[in-house]
């Protein structure tokens, strides 16, 4: 009799990026693909479906139903809390990864990591345990910065005030995002001018700008970035 294989579904909104992440996951012998999906709605579509023991999710995938980043991560763990969840992502700010860990994520690893560091996660993870990388000074060495002090400058920023901004540049308004964030929208407000504040910046068409080369949201087109 074969071994039990671990069941692991994937959701990312990059195409390829899924193909090929399914592809060197399909190749270990105890791992087995269960599902993709390409947003939150076909990842609870999945999930309600078929067996998955670990999922790998991007934290930044608009356009589903059920939201994403921090909105879907809570949902996950109200429905399916004994889903181990592992993050993929290239976000690098302490405070979120700090929050996805309250949330119960069990992993939060870099689009910068080789395939083996995500090969590992879904074992440790698996077995109950927690890995988590995202952060790691050797990671942020590794990770090329066109803009000096750009991961310092993010760095300053809180876990709600990133997330405003990331929702912010992804083409949401301001009233958008207070009823996504369920607060006002003069806090919603407030909480992106103090932002741009902490990161010099004094016009949206700026501030669109550095978060698309910091990794922090989508591009004016509405395609993704590098998140």
């Amino acid at each position: 009799m074969s071994k039990m294989k671990i069941r692991v579904v994937l959701a990312d909104d990059h195409p390829a990026l899924l193909s090929g992440i399914k592809h060197e996951l399909s190749a270990v012998p105890t791992l087995e693909i269960t599902g993709t999906a390409g947003d939150s709605g076909e990842l609870i579509k999945v999930l309600n479906s078929a067996p998955c023991d670990v999922l790998i999710t991007d934290y930044a995938m608009p356009g589903g139903e059920y939201g994403d980043g921090l909105t879907l991560l809570a949902f996950l763990r109200r429905t399916y809390p004994a889903l181990k969840i592992v993050v993929f992502t290239t976000i690098e700010n302490p405070a979120i990864t700090r929050e996805m860990s309250k949330r119960g994520v069990h992993s939060v690893l870099s689009k910068a990591h080789d395939t083996s560091h995500l090969i590992s996660a879904i074992h440790a993870v698996y077995a109950g345990a927690t890995y988590f990388l995202s952060t790691s000074r050797s990671l942020k060495d590794a990770i090329p910065d066109s803009s000096p002090g750009r991961n310092e400058r993010t760095q300053t920023l809180s876990m709600r005030e990133t997330e405003v901004i990331r929702l912010f540049v992804s083409g949401m308004s301001v009233n958008e995002i207070a009823d996504r964030l369920h607060r006002t929208k003069q806090t919603i407000s407030a909480q992106k001018t103090r932002a741009m504040r902490k990161l010099g910046i004094e016009r949206d068409a700026d501030l669109f700008h550095f978060a698309y080369e910091a990794g922090l949201g989508v591009a004016t087109d509405g395609s993704q970035s590098e998140i």
